[in-house]
């Protein structure tokens, strides 16, 4: 089992929780991204650098992963896919993405799209705060412990 990072968007503290889980439970992280990125700091992690354009990395990443691994990512069409292939997707947040759960979301999202085209909406999503981060911890060790690591 792989765990990805769609790392053009992933909060630094998100891959720093996943790359030490990676140390201690030994399992390979890939971080995908349209820019370089610092060398990872775990034996098993790697970088995929991707040229630049929409959903290049996430297209990257949907097209390698394997059936039982996880993404992390916030990008609701990447983890209907990574769904859809069998894969589990975990958000920046800590939140575990299903078929119906990510189906909701993405007809939220689109519903907001429009909202805001006609100026009755804004904003975006609120900081990540250090709830986020024990919420995306926990989820993490969870799938770890599924995975039979400690």
């Amino acid at each position: 089992m792989t765990i990805w990072i769609d790392a053009d968007g992933c909060p630094n503290a998100i891959r720093e929780i996943t790359l030490r889980a990676s140390r201690r439970t030994e399992t390979p992280v890939v971080l995908v991204a349209n820019r370089d990125l610092p060398e990872p700091k775990a034996p098993r992690a790697s970088t995929v650098r991707v040229s630049a354009g929409a959903d290049v990395a996430d297209n990257y990443i949907a097209q390698n992963m394997a059936s039982g691994d996880l993404v992390v990512t916030a990008d609701l069409p990447l983890a209907a896919e990574v769904v859809e292939n069998g894969g589990t997707a975990l958000s920046p947040r800590g939140e575990h993405y299903t078929a119906e759960s990510v189906r909701q979301q993405l007809s939220m999202r689109d519903f907001m799209e429009q909202m805001r085209g006609a100026g009755l909406a804004g904003g975006g999503p609120s900081p990540q705060s250090d709830r986020d981060r024990q919420a995306f911890a926990n989820a993490l060790d969870r799938w770890l412990a599924r995975q039979g690591h400690q």
